[in-house]
């Protein structure tokens, strides 16, 4: 691509652009298992699983799935937290020619139905409790011809003494649950253990669908991004540029993150088999202490995270008891990052924090801070090698806007998918002769580094003014007594709309909405300070720990509604 501005702020050793290798991830892992057979893959409690063991597990289930009628383009749903057998069932479907379709271990038996019959799933490799909770009763309803079965302990040694740490949030019931026998059900490890590893050939071309990623549905039913075999490929050459002192079989990524997210696929999964590093597994990334457990007993070196996920580690009272010294690339993304979080983690473990950016639609990962160069804390860094960018006008997406000043963010680049599934007019409104327009409101400042201000649909209009929401939370952010903030617009009869602002406090500090308040006015246009302020013990999350603004929204809209 031609020389951009932000080229200049490369780390020594990071190209604009690559030399892509034409290799699909089940080549990936092909090749690690040639290169680091012995070195760790998979690290979940006490269970060590080797690159040479995963890639006989994967070609053994493949197998299977050849058996059980998967062939190139058949999709499979795969439902399970972050254990061994997730990532085998991944790898094992995309060796196939086959696509898979993640789903969140948290959905309720009507999103199953919805996602699994838009993408025509037929095979789904779920967890044991998942099946008796919620699948069971709605078998009937479902597309699905086969069930592979999987339960959390069939990889662990001595399962009985480490299960106490595995609760999901709302899971129910607890996580071994009895799955009766039966026509299409299937268990996993008795599955593996009872198939020898020949899965069919398939020719596999970089532009096949590998995964339907779906996106969260919260501006109407969930889309499925068709994500290629070249977008993957190329995310993770890409990330695997941005941090050229990467060692190959030797790094350990922290994987708490739900690889069923775009952020934990890419960067946890696909990213360490790339390079043959070892994934310690943590099914619940609410679960502070288990997360810190990890990095502490397998030296995790790399760790990818949320915003909430470094604000809780920093806050915990009992931080200082684990070790969390071997971390030493961090990557933050969803979310802005506190600059107080970052320093306070920064200083606790040595490690550096890049602030990024990314999509599912964009596999995920478009933006970076240099880790080594110039960060600019509360950007989102630039874009990667090959990746192209333009900031252009709200009303018509056709005009671009002057530096500084905000629009709408548009991103090309081998990340970018070609498409939704089955969603034509979908995809014409969000790819635009080769830009994907993202409804994020950025602006750019003359080095080339991105800041996100908001969403389109989460934009404020204050008497004709506009207000982002992310500005107004890093400003509260920033104030000592401050963990987290929300903010939305809410209607108002004289102003259009007016701002609210939902605020938690760190733990053993107070404030007064007055305090900030005033805080805000040293810091805020008169017209983007919050009209209210609302102190919570928490914020309403997704499962990546992405806080719902929506969420707020409908709550203080229904108090409206109802009658005096």
């Amino acid at each position: 691509m031609e020389p951009r501005v932000w080229h200049r702020s490369y780390d020594p050793g990071v190209p604009p652009s690559l030399a892509y290798e034409p290799l699909t991830l089940p080549q990936f892992l092909e090749r690690s298992a040639q290169r680091h057979g012995d070195a760790p893959a998979l690290l979940f409690h006490n269970c060590r699983m080797t690159y040479r063991e995963l890639k006989d597990a994967v070609d053994r289930l493949a197998t299977a799935l050849g058996s059980l009628g998967v062939r190139p383009g058949s999709r499979v749903a795969i439902q399970l937290p972050n254990i061994p057998q997730v990532v085998i069932a991944y790898y094992a479907t995309l060796q196939l020619g086959a696509q898979a379709v993640l789903t969140n271990p948290l959905y309720v038996p009507r999103e199953i139905e919805y996602q699994w019959k838009d993408a025509g799933c037929t095979i789904a490799v779920v967890a044991d409790f998942i099946f008796e909770a919620k699948i069971r009763g709605v078998r009937d309803r479902l597309p699905i011809q086969h069930y592979i079965v999987a339960s959390i302990p069939e990889y662990l040694r001595f399962p009985l003494s480490v299960l106490a740490p595995l609760k999901l949030r709302r899971a129910r019931p607890p996580l071994i649950a009895r799955v009766a026998r039966g026509p299409g059900v299937h268990f996993f490890r008795e599955l593996i253990r009872a198939t020898e590893p020949r899965p069919p050939h398939a020719a596999i071309r970089l532009d096949d669908v590998a995964t339907l990623q779906y996106t969260g549905g919260t501006t109407g039913p969930s889309k499925g991004a068709m994500l290629t075999h070249r977008n993957l490929s190329c995310n993770v050459q890409q990330m695997r540029a941005w941090f050229p002192g990467l060692m190959p079989g030797k790094e350990v990524m922290l994987t708490a993150l739900p690889i069923f997210h775009s952020f934990g696929m890419t960067v946890c999964m696909n990213l360490s088999v790339g390079i043959g590093a070892a994934m310690a597994l943590v099914p619940n990334p609410r679960d502070i202490p288990a997360v810190m457990k990890a990095i502490t007993k397998h030296r995790a070196t790399l760790f990818p995270a949320v915003p909430a996920m470094y604000a809780a580690i920093v806050n915990h009272p009992k931080v200082k008891s684990f070790d969390l010294s071997s971390v030493k690339r961090c990557l933050s993304g969803s979310a802005p990052l506190p600059v107080d979080v970052m320093r306070r983690f920064e200083a606790l473990t040595g490690a550096v924090i890049s602030e990024g950016f990314g999509l599912s639609e964009t596999s995920p990962v478009t933006h970076s801070n240099p880790l080594v160069g110039n960060r600019k804390p509360g950007s989102i860094g630039v874009p990667l090698p090959d990746t192209d960018t333009k900031i252009v006008d709200i009303e018509s997406g056709t005009q671009i806007v002057p530096p500084g000043e905000a629009g709408e963010l548009a991103i090309a680049g081998p990340q970018v998918m070609p498409g939704y599934w089955n969603k034509p007019e979908e995809t014409a409104g969000m790819i635009r002769n080769g830009w994907l327009y993202t409804g994020d409101l950025a602006r750019v400042d003359e080095d080339g580094y991105h800041y996100i201000v908001g969403r389109k649909k989460d934009m404020i209009i204050c008497g004709g003014f506009k207000v982002y929401p992310d500005e107004i939370d890093r400003v509260l952010a920033g104030h000592p007594a401050v963990v987290e903030a929300a903010t939305i617009g809410l209607p108002d009869e004289r102003r259009g709309e007016t701002v609210k602002s939902f605020v938690v406090l760190k733990p053993g500090h107070a404030a007064t909405p007055e305090a900030l308040l005033a805080f805000c006015r040293d810091n805020l246009a008169p017209y983007k300070v919050p009209r209210e302020i609302e102190f919570r013990p928490e914020l309403p999350k997704s499962t990546v720990l992405k806080i719902l603004r929506r969420e707020l929204r409908d709550e203080e809209l229904a108090k409206r509604r109802r009658p005096a």
